[in-house]
């Protein structure tokens, strides 16, 4: 089919920290794009949410709920009053959102947040400051988590990330 199998391929570090999410547990895929943390999820026996303005991309997320939404609209929030195991997000930022990010948790559940940062602009897109994340915003959006992993700068020669693990709640006891 032509499709670039290292655009599809999970990220490294939503891979990584999988396995902390509860087995069988409901996982957002919020920005899902083509579905590949989508079906990393699914194929771990999760129930999976994937919401993306254009789920029609996802083809990697079949047999994931698809929520069609324009989360930079000004509309409600599409998924009030629903809560998740884990929330997953990658090579996306809207500030505006981390409120109803968190919100989303439950307790114990496992936020997985992959993005870019400052200085990347430097390897190609995104180079808007709007859509990068100051040193150590991540850590300041997501505060009253408890962090398991951050990471905060180059990542190699081709990019410049943040990206965080985090549980809501302090009993990290219950993720082993």
């Amino acid at each position: 089919m032509g499709t670039d199998p290292f655009r599809i391929a999970p990220s490294a570090w939503i891979t990584r920290f999988a396995p902390l999410v509860p087995k069988g547990g409901t996982v957002l895929d919020l920005a899902c794009g083509g579905g590949r943390h989508s079906r990393l999820f699914l194929d771990r026996g999760h129930k999976v949410t994937a919401l993306d303005r254009d789920v029609a991309q996802a083809q990697l997320a079949e047999g994931a709920e698809l929520i069609a939404a324009d989360l930079e609209d000004g509309s409600a929030w599409p998924l009030a009053g629903r809560h998740f195991d884990a929330v997953v997000v990658t090579n996306y930022l809207w500030r505006p959102l981390f409120p109803a990010i968190l919100g989303s948790l439950n307790p114990g559940g496992v936020l997985l947040y992959e993005t870019f940062a400052l200085g990347n602009e430097k390897f190609g897109r995104p180079a808007n400051p709007d859509h990068l994340l100051k040193r150590g915003e991540l850590l300041e959006l997501t505060q009253g988590l408890t962090v398991v992993a951050y990471e905060d700068g180059a990542m190699g020669r081709a990019k410049v990330v943040q990206r965080i693990c985090a549980v809501n709640g302090t009993d990290l006891a219950a993720l082993t």
